[in-house]
């Protein structure tokens, strides 16, 4: 949405293609709390719909519940396939097709996500000030995420379903040696118990198969990211996690696709910097534009 609308400023005629919702991971977000200017925070839908008639007053044009399956080059344009069978062109396409946290798939889980659920310890830990927390991963950014979630709760339990996290070592003993973490390998979640709002969990020892309820004031998940690039595997190079790789501009390595946001390889995961890139990335295709096009780039051509 932020690089729709820098670029609708610059005179670029643009054109979204959504498959989903506007706003992507932010949209369903019950509360956004750090992003700038709204000291009382922000719900995530209202902040979607808000950027959304900001961009279409500048007539950027979104095209909703439109999958994308795949893009190719075609002389000086790029060509975009659509699900529904209907194809679109244009001389520079941004990727932003954002990532989808792992899920546990435990009953539960998706009537509490929001409400007891959480998937950014940034936007939501600070609202557990005083309490105790579980986090459930114990990979690096669970470990990390547990460190920073210190901050604010009295204690927080890591659950790892293997025998031994899989952090890096540093982290791994900055966890052992922290007096409000405690690690509790070889454990996974059951179940999630809540009506509207997570009330408990149900644990269980994957070796003994004995289970235990636990009642934080919530559940943070660490399990890893799926950047949502299936679509341009064979277009695009990607990272060994499947994340967009770029060059400093910005750009893939199709000459004239660039990427941002969640799926771009070295993305922060957060809605301030999605804004920021996107804004960066419009200015890196209109000096694309116009470098291999001239004037013709801009509407009228």
């Amino acid at each position: 949405m932020s690089a729709a609308l820098y670029a609708a400023r610059e005179g670029i005629e643009t054109l979204i293609i959504e498959r989903s919702g506007v706003g992507g991971q932010a949209g369903p977000t019950e509360r956004i709390d750090n992003y700038s200017a709204f000291a009382e925070g922000i719900g995530g839908a209202e902040l979607a719909d808000a950027m959304r008639a900001h961009a279409e007053r500048f007539d950027v044009e979104i095209l909703p519940a439109q999958a994308v399956t795949k893009i190719e080059s075609q002389g000086d344009y790029k060509m975009i396939a659509t699900e529904s069978g209907d194809s679109y062109c244009g001389r520079s396409v941004l990727l932003t097709p954002g990532a989808t946290y792992r899920r546990l798939n435990v009953p539960g889980e998706d009537n509490l996500i929001g409400a007891g659920i959480h998937i950014c310890a940034t936007c939501d830990g600070p609202f557990y000030k005083g309490k105790e927390l579980v986090v459930v991963g114990g990979g690096n950014s669970g470990i990390e995420e547990g460190l920073f979630l210190t901050k604010f709760a009295t204690k927080v339990t890591i659950l790892e379903v293997g025998d031994r996290l899989r952090a890096s070592q540093i982290l791994q003993e900055k966890a052992a040696s922290h007096p409000q973490i405690e690690v509790r390998l070889d454990t996974t979640v059951v179940e999630f118990k809540g009506d509207g709002k997570l009330e408990s969990l149900v644990i269980k020892d994957v070796n003994t198969e004995e289970t235990e309820v636990m009642n934080p004031a919530a559940v943070f998940v660490f399990i890893g990211l799926l950047p949502n690039t299936g679509f341009v595997k064979d277009s695009v190079d990607l990272d060994q996690w499947g994340s967009i790789t770029t060059s400093p501009t910005m750009e893939t390595s199709l000459e004239g696709a660039f990427a941002e946001g969640d799926a771009r390889a070295g993305s922060t995961k957060q809605v301030t910097s999605a804004v920021g890139e996107g804004a960066t990335a419009a200015l890196m295709i209109r000096q694309y534009l116009e470098r291999t096009q001239g004037s013709r780039a801009y509407k009228g051509d």
